[in-house]
């Protein structure tokens, strides 16, 4: 006997399964030891499984270890090899994180990283010590960890409202989900409480503080179950990756998970709401299935819209709903629970009387007799449908349309004209060959008109050869038993063939929906993947959508406020709604809970990073239109284009990000190239001007004053040329990257003197200050760019200042820094322009007779940058004044040279070495 294909493996899946199992060989293994609490021993437990595969011969390292002074857990670490902690400086003082690089670098097979939700240091590599983890993972190297359950994201906010302590460091989930293995470590509350009044938890302040806020016995009673609950969800995954591993078939009755069977009939909403009810009270998840038969698709259009609105009300209540189409009920829902390791079918109690029984098994009957492995549970009728009745607008109680009738009086004359036509063929056939005509014409009715209509044309059949052709001739008397025989196969035959035929029709119109879709999806996604316009998306999204499923179709782009725009034309929309669905990044409007009396469907497309806009539909169809929406694949369906649409979307957004940066590097770099080459032009020149001034203010005697006056003022503007020159120059080389810094360990005063110095002229007519802390400490940098750095600021407060003006030059250690500060009492800054003012060609009066460029600034930022410090302008004193601070980082100074013993004891003798 052949094997049921539906039990054969997927190659598709097993290709899968096999370069999953690749990629996971590859990397490496977490281990997480899982606790409800901070003192279960989950640190305790961990480096007790590290020496006991140290002692097996494992090259392993310890990472991080918090013993938080216990004195059992510190025990645990002698013998086990430590990595030292990295010691980074934030905000003056020294802490201690796992160094990553040195761990990667040493690369042992295992290490262990406590805490796994600790937040790090500013200034490491990743934010979160599970980033790290991440990163030893992809290297290959296996990783034991330990986590409390209040660290979990999803249960971050319900162990805030029992604890009344929201914990600040988390974990996402799916961290936790893709461990390879989790170790639950667990004690009784009254233990836990003991262990903490006897130290072994916190030190004697601490753990007075915890016992009467966190550590209270009810806390940790909750947070225990939750641990538990939280750990019983992760095997149960465990259990089914597990089976579908291994293609086990039969069900597992290891989790709790409840199946509520939707039926046609109006006792399906209490199913589901008893469903929803015994998962409540079991903590369980809970799915809802719909199997659509061939006879179901031909139920009238207010009864399915009873189906949807059941599966909808499912879905509200928290259930998984799928909609499996299938002519065999039973086998369809048992396949589902077993695919699903589900052990608890719900059902409504059936109304089929004794007869009605006979010839036809109920579905549950049948899932008892396919899978006596699950459990099955009658739910009764409420009183209101506990026997047929006919109400006001019941679909099934209601007249069949008359569309329907058609069908049965064609398939009844098809056979009743084979049996006519048949006629003049008797004497050149056999009775047995006229039936197959029949038959044929059965079978050709069942293809055509499906099921119901077949098995009249099969009675209709038997009773045309009956009455025709079998002796005595026109008449229903038989005069040999033999045709009784014959009636009853043929009629047996056609009802069979008319059923099965139906059924693959159903199907096959089943699978020509489902590769329509297909086909629509991969059109659709293969025309976005070449569009380079946010217009070309719009068009290609409305007419893929307004096709697939018969609605119009209006797409809503945001502005750069967040502000939908409503389109020119097109069918009149409601933009608030519009607007809610996207700042809320859900669905609005018919079909939905959200304002469902607006005829319009409003979906959002949600990217990987944002929500890119609203896709509105109308859907057409009068008063059925929209029905689709509820049934789940069809809005899978839609949700899957919308999804589509929202990443080609942002994938063009991104486009013109790269290119805007890429035009406005390419300025950059012409501009950079321009002032360049202008700055080299006139260096040249320049300089010679500069010295024939000079040599032309010194000739005195020659000049009459008038001519001295000329000759010192052409000095002092090729001077300030000369220096707008060299700065375009210097800022040219700063951008290009040519500029390499000459770091050297030296005292700032110095570097203060030869600015105030160079600056000179320009400080003549301001007084200058300065204040210098007595004990500034050698820092390391380029003093050439850190003077320049000092003449900028100090030319800049004489250019923006009035004569007689104070300026003042304080520098001091803040933190891990040296500050500068080079302060005046001028009119102060222009109000907002404190970070303008340092861009390039920026000036701090936009329309001034005062000389240069807007470039000062700007070099002194790049500079400042480029030794790893910072530069920001403020208020000098409230109303009045500006200054300009910088800061260079400190470092550790090199220790001065050793003198040898010999020349420090002539040193202290006075003799001669």
């Amino acid at each position: 006997m052949l094997p049921n294909d539906s039990q054969r493996p997927d190659p598709d899946a097993l290709l899968a399964q096999v370069q999953a199992q690749e990629k996971k060989a590859a990397r490496g293994r977490l281990r997480i030891y899982f606790g409800a609490s901070a003192g279960v021993g989950k640190t305790y437990a961990m480096l007790a499984a590290a020496r006991k595969l140290l002692g097996d011969g494992q090259d392993l390292l310890v990472g991080v270890v918090e013993t938080h002074g216990r004195q059992d857990t510190a025990a645990q670490l002698d013998g086990l090899p430590v990595l030292p902690l990295k010691a980074i400086e934030y905000r003056g003082k020294t802490l201690f994180e796992f160094d990553l690089d040195e761990a990667l670098r040493r690369a042992p097979s295992l290490i262990l990283m406590d805490e796994l939700a600790h937040s790090n240091v500013a200034g490491s590599r990743h934010p979160k010590r599970w980033q790290d983890v991440e990163e030893l993972l992809a290297a290959g190297i296996d990783v034991l960890s330990t986590v409390n359950v209040q660290h979990l994201e999803s249960l971050n906010d319900v162990v805030g409202g029992i604890t009344g302590v929201r914990v600040a460091e988390t974990l996402p989930d799916t961290v936790f989900d893709r461990a390879d293995e989790v170790v639950l470590v667990d004690i009784p509350a009254d233990e836990l409480l003991r262990r903490l009044k006897q130290g072994k938890v916190y030190q004697p302040q601490q753990a007075e503080r915890a016992s009467q806020h966190f550590f209270r016995k009810g806390n940790l009673i909750a947070l225990r179950e939750l641990a538990l609950r939280r750990t019983a969800d992760r095997v149960q995954d465990d259990v089914q990756a597990y089976r579908v591993e291994k293609s086990i078939n039969p069900v597992w009755k290891t989790g709790a998970a409840l199946l509520a069977c939707v039926g046609p009939h109006a006792g399906g909403e209490h199913v589901i709401r008893s469903t929803a009810r015994l998962a409540s009270q079991l903590n369980a998840e809970w799915h809802a299935l719909y199997v659509e038969t061939p006879r179901l698709q031909r139920l009238p259009a207010g009864q399915r819209e009873r189906i949807l609105k059941t599966l909808k009300l499912a879905q509200d209540l928290g259930a998984r709903t799928a909609v499996n189409p299938s002519a065999d009920i039973a086998g369809a829902v048992v396949e589902y629970a077993r695919n699903a390791n589900i052990s608890k079918v719900i059902v409504g109690r059936g109304r089929a009387g004794a007869l009605a029984r006979l010839w036809h098994t109920p579905p549950a009957a049948r899932m008892a007799s396919l899978a006596p492995d699950i459990d099955l549970i009658e739910v009764g009728l409420p009183p209101a449908d506990a026997a047929p009745r006919r109400a006001a607008g019941e679909d099934a109680e209601a007249p069949r349309r008359p569309s329907r009738h058609w069908r049965y009086i064609l398939a009844a004359g098809a056979s009743l004209a084979t049996a006519l036509a048949s006629v003049p063929l008797q004497p050149y056939l056999d009775l047995a060959n006229i039936a197959m005509l029949s038959l044929l014409t059965v079978v050709l009715v069942a293809v055509r008109l499906g099921r119901g209509p077949a098995a009249l044309a099969s009675l209709v059949g038997v009773a045309s050869f009956d009455f025709i052709f079998v002796p005595p001739r026109f008449s229903f008397a038989v005069g040999d038993f033999q045709y009784v025989i014959t009636f009853g196969v043929m009629l047996a035959v056609g009802l069979i063939t008319g059923h099965l035929t139906a059924g693959l029709r159903f199907q096959a119109r089943v699978a020509s929906h489902r590769e329509a879709r297909a086909r629509a999806l991969y059109e659709f996604s293969r025309e976005l993947s070449g569009v380079l316009q946010t217009e070309q998306i719009f068009d290609i999204t409305k007419s893929a959508i307004e096709r697939a499923f018969r609605a119009r179709a209006t797409l809503l782009l945001p502005d750069d406020e967040g502000s939908l725009q409503t389109p020119n034309g097109g069918e009149p929309l409601d933009i608030g709604i519009a607007q809610w669905a996207f700042d809320h990044a859900q669905a609005a409007g018919t079909g939905t809970d959200t304002l469902p009396a607006s005829p319009i469907f409003y979906l959002p497309l949600i990217a990987p990073m944002r929500t890119r806009g609203v896709l509105a539909l109308l859907p057409l169809g009068g008063a059925q239109r929209g029905r689709w929406l509820l049934v789940p694949e069809q809005r899978q369906h839609l949700d899957t284009f919308a999804a589509l649409a929202a990443i080609a979307l942002e994938r063009v957004h991104y486009i013109d990000v790269a290119q805007g940066a890429l035009l406005q590097m390419e300025s950059e770099r012409l501009r950079n190239s321009l002032l360049a080459a202008l700055s080299h032009d006139l260096r040249t020149p320049l300089t010679s001007l500069v010295g024939l001034a000079e040599s032309l203010a010194l000739s005195r005697p020659a000049l009459s004053p008038a001519q001295l006056d000329m000759a010192r003022s052409l000095q002092s503007e090729t001077v300030r040329m000369s220096a707008l020159v060299a700065n375009l120059l210097d800022m040219a080389r700063i951008e290009s990257g040519q500029v390499r810094l000459n770091l050297q360990w030296q005292a700032l005063e110095e570097v203060v003197g030869s600015a105030l110095r160079a600056s000179g002229p320009q400080l003549q007519q301001h007084a200058v200050q300065t204040q210098l802390a007595p004990d500034l400490p050698l820092v390391r940098y380029d003093a050439v760019l850190v003077e320049r750095v000092l003449c900028n600021l100090l030319e800049n407060a004489a250019k923006y200042t009035p004569p007689g003006s104070t300026i003042t030059v304080a520098a001091g250690i803040h933190g891990q820094f040296l500050q500068v500060t080079v302060a005046d009492d001028g009119p102060g800054l222009p109000p907002g322009r404190e970070e303008a003012i340092f861009e390039k060609f920026t000036r701090g009066e936009r329309e001034s007779n005062k000389p240069g460029v807007g470039l000062g600034l700007a070099i002194c930022r790049a500079i400042v940058e480029a030794h790893g410090g910072t530069i920001h302008a403020q208020p000098h004193t409230p109303g009045q004044g500006a200054a300009i601070v910088f800061s260079l980082p400190l470092g550790t100074p090199p220790a001065p040279p050793e003198i040898e013993l010999d020349d420090a004891n002539d040193f202290e003798t006075g003799k001669p070495s």
